[in-house]
């Protein structure tokens, strides 16, 4: 399979070097990041060692003559998903599939793009060491298929191909309640970690963990107007085990802080907040405070 994966940051490289294993793959990602994998290619460390060579470019269109690909994989920050979604709107493509966080993500590709797009849940972790190299903090799980749920040979296809190069797949057919419980693991530990500086474990007692679990409560409530069966303490275990196995692991959200950037609040705890019909206070606060951070350093 021709594989195309957009946003080639940590989680990015990590599934698209996992796959180049058994695959084409072309890596859409940043310099100086892009420019190692083309001088010495892509280097995995840690719960996975391998040293592969992915075409690596920094737009779409550099990938040979754009022509097409099997299966592009979409990782940028939820915040650049409409860049993505008009940089692949001109590809030949057999499916799209997002591994991104936040809500809104898979619409926003499928308004743009020809191609069934696909839901993803990554558990894989990832972690870039520096320009060419990225550790596997931690094996894990894919989960794809269908945005709207059920079944779809375009999500049997890509299960298949990412089973064959070794990766740890899914093929769900339930995946709005994925998309809303991953909503929730997310409201609950990101805002609150980055605000307060804190390690993930840190969420599993003490006020933090009292922040935690509100978050996820409302979120789970928001997901029940939708339609979506999420039960409150369903939403709340999941973020305790999610903690609970990442204790040691800093939040994707407190890392765009300690290196002063824009966070994707909007698509997480701002998603919950723009969704819901009835009052939503801690979400509705981390999302203030989070925002206000952001424009206090003129990154939106």
């Amino acid at each position: 399979m021709d594989v195309l994966v957009f946003g080639a940051g940590s989680l990015g490289s990590l599934l698209g070097g996992l796959l180049a294993r058994d695959h084409d793959v072309t890596l859409v990602g940043r310099d100086p990041h892009v420019a190692a994998i083309r001088e010495d290619g892509l280097r995995i460390t840690g719960a996975v060692e391998t040293h592969l060579r992915p075409e690596a470019v920094t737009a779409a269109a550099d990938a040979g003559d754009g022509s097409g690909w099997d299966l592009a994989v979409v990782a940028v920050k939820a915040h650049d998903t409409p860049q993505a979604a008009a940089a692949l709107a001109d590809c030949d493509l057999g499916a799209c599939l997002s591994v991104q966080n936040g809500l809104g993500n898979e619409e926003r590709l499928a308004a743009a793009l020809d191609c069934p797009v696909l839901a993803g849940t990554c558990t894989y972790g990832a972690r870039l060491d520096e320009p060419g190299s990225v550790e596997c903090t931690g094996v894990g799980e894919v989960v794809l298929g269908p945005r709207e749920g059920g079944e779809s040979a375009a999500a049997e296809r890509v299960g298949a191909a990412f089973d064959e190069a070794g990766v740890e797949t899914t093929v769900a057919t339930d995946m709005p309640r994925r998309l809303w419980e991953k909503l929730a693991v997310n409201a609950g530990i990101n805002a609150t970690t980055a605000l307060s500086d804190l390690p993930n474990g840190a969420l599993l007692d003490g006020p933090a963990n009292d922040l935690a679990r509100a978050a996820a409560r409302e979120t789970a409530r928001v997901a029940r107007t939708d339609g979506v069966d999420l039960p409150d303490d369903e939403a709340v275990a999941a973020v305790e085990r999610v903690a609970e196995a990442t204790a040691e692991n800093v939040s994707s959200m407190r890392r765009d802080l300690q290196r002063g950037r824009r966070t994707e609040i909007d698509a997480i705890n701002g998603a919950v907040v723009e969704r819901a019909d009835e009052p939503v206070p801690v979400n509705e606060a981390l999302t203030r405070l989070v925002r206000a951070w952001e424009r206090e350093r003129e990154l939106r």
